[in-house]
């Protein structure tokens, strides 16, 4: 319990998109799940007769998610704990708005659920005037959720849904979005 919330006090690390460097989070408020939503959520999260992948893709040289390039391998799925399975590995074409995308690929889970992730967002299309960057970091897997937050207070939480992972967004002012993350392997 005490690695959770050391963990849940370490969290996502934001850094320009230009640097990508790690900066260290100061606030210390632990994370809760999003509220439920309404519409159809799985009770297992894969289709009947379906089951995760063995192993993963080779890792692409520099894959490009939200106009940003990328290269982050996600972990074996059977090298991590059966609970954490659903949400290990490469999940994109989500778009949180009309010009803002994000990508996320969760690399390792550990037995107490504390997450490696790259997190990733740009703008929907070229030219766009939104920022983007990449985000490398921890989260923890809390309550059925993968939970992390960025040092601007951003908080996010994916939960399985299906194959893939129902996010939730909640900035620093309080507004919220949500978005379905496609499995990409």
């Amino acid at each position: 319990m005490a690695r959770a919330l050391a963990v849940a006090s370490v969290l996502l690390i934001a850094a320009p998109a230009a640097a990508q460097q790690p900066t260290p989070l100061i606030n210390t408020t632990p994370l809760t799940a999003p509220p439920e939503t309404t519409g159809p959520a799985p009770a297992t999260p894969s289709l009947p007769g379906t089951s995760p992948p063995t192993s993963p893709p080779a890792a692409p040289a520099g894959r490009v998610f939200c106009e940003q390039t990328v290269t982050a391998q996600p972990a074996n799925p059977t090298s991590v704990p059966e609970q954490y399975r659903p949400f290990v590995g490469i999940f994109s074409d989500a778009d949180w708005n009309p010009q803002l995308c994000a990508a996320l690929i969760v690399g390792s889970i550990t037995n107490d659920g504390a997450a490696t992730i790259t997190y990733v967002f740009g703008p929907l299309a070229s030219g766009d005037k939104t920022p983007g960057g990449v985000l490398h970091g921890t989260g923890i897997v809390k309550d059925g959720a993968l939970l992390f937050q960025n040092s601007d207070g951003s908080q996010y939480a994916f939960k399985p849904f299906y194959s893939d992972l129902a996010g939730h967004w909640t900035t620093p002012k309080g507004q919220t979005y949500d978005a379905i993350f496609k499995r990409a392997f």
